[in-house]
């Protein structure tokens, strides 16, 4: 049986975010695969430490992870978290992908989104509104995205984690941009939406509202939020749990060992 999983990072992150959840499938018997965005590579491939990022479009990142998928012998589950978790959306209603896990995730044009605006309003002003990229703050990740962790945690998460953020995909996203799926695809693979309690940038009530649109369709589609988890639930103490849910619902879908 295929077990082949796609981890998509988000915005200001890079695929190192998702080492603990890589090590908890691979003990599981999945292969897995964290590709990053195509401003991240170096001519090597490897992700640049603080990358910069050009000028980048989702319509980019989504053709660039479908490309990888077709490119796969069997279809892969997809692991997105926040503009990731959008493009698991996206690829899912592609009809690419065995099954879509969608974590924080940005949610689809048609889903009410001026909360989410209004948390993402600092980082579109951060530096101003023209320039091509997007920095996150210290202070807006120890408040806003990682608050759990300690004051410690806190500063190695940001030198290890937070790259600069292409701005367009910022733009794209809060007007809804190329964000479109058809919420009435009873062809859409099996998708499972996660989300912190704690969740300051995308909050529970937004994955629920998303969680409803989706219900559109007769496609399976779950729902689960995590008590007192943050926006850093992929890495903050207690990921374990979560990763276990995760792995738990993706064999519900394809089968037991």
């Amino acid at each position: 049986m295929n077990r082949t999983v796609l981890f998509i990072h988000g915005a200001w992150l890079t695929p190192a975010i998702w080492n603990h959840f890589k090590g908890r499938f691979s003990a599981c018997g999945y292969t897995c695969l964290a590709p990053p965005w195509p401003s991240l590579r170096s001519q090597s491939g490897a992700v640049l430490p603080g990358a910069r990022p050009a000028p980048l479009g989702l319509a980019r990142i989504i053709d660039h992870y479908a490309s990888i998928v077709e490119g796969l012998p069997y279809a892969p589950l997809l692991v997105g978290h926040g503009v990731g978790g959008l493009v698991v959306q996206l690829l899912l209603d592609r009809g690419l992908g065995t099954a879509g896990i969608a974590i924080a995730p940005i949610p689809p044009r048609g889903v009410q989104r001026s909360a989410l605006a209004f948390n993402l309003l600092p980082l579109l002003l951060n530096g101003g509104v023209w320039a091509h990229k997007a920095e996150m703050t210290f202070e807006y990740f120890a408040t806003k995205v990682a608050q759990r962790l300690s004051s410690y945690e806190q500063c190695a998460a940001y030198r290890r984690h937070i790259v600069a953020a292409p701005r367009r995909i910022l733009y794209e996203t809060l007007l809804g941009i190329r964000c479109s799926v058809d919420f009435s695809n009873d062809q859409r693979a099996p998708l499972l939406l996660i989300v912190g309690e704690k969740d300051h940038v995308i909050r529970a009530s937004l994955v629920e509202a998303i969680y409803n649109h989706h219900h559109q369709s007769i496609a399976p589609t779950s729902f689960e939020c995590f008590a007192d988890r943050s926006h850093w639930l992929i890495a903050e103490p207690g990921w374990e749990e979560v990763a276990d849910y995760l792995i738990e619902w993706s064999q519900t879908q394809s089968g037991r060992f």
